[in-house]
């Protein structure tokens, strides 16, 4: 449980910062991989089932979901920490 700073704020807890982060992260990762595979047509790429590009097709399919449900989480938990620490006053 989180506890209060002499000022009077609710610290940031270290579960927030790494899931922060790896949202940030993923979402980051999931856009380069979205702009790769637009460039890569003009770029002369034929055929995306061959190599690595399987993955970075499907990347932002999957990553930029899991990013936002992240960044939910992150959210709804400073809300709740928030709150306790409101109604403790």
């Amino acid at each position: 449980m989180s506890t209060r700073t002499p000022d009077g704020d609710v610290p940031i807890r270290r579960i927030d910062r790494i899931l922060a982060f790896m949202s940030l992260g993923l979402g980051i990762l999931s856009i380069v991989c979205f702009f790769v595979v637009i460039l890569a047509r003009p770029a002369g790429v034929t055929n995306f089932g061959e190599g690595i590009w399987p993955t970075i097709v499907v990347l932002p399919l999957v990553a930029l979901p899991i990013a936002f449900l992240m960044m939910m989480a992150v959210l709804i938990m400073s809300f709740v920490r928030r709150a306790r620490a409101n109604r403790g006053r």
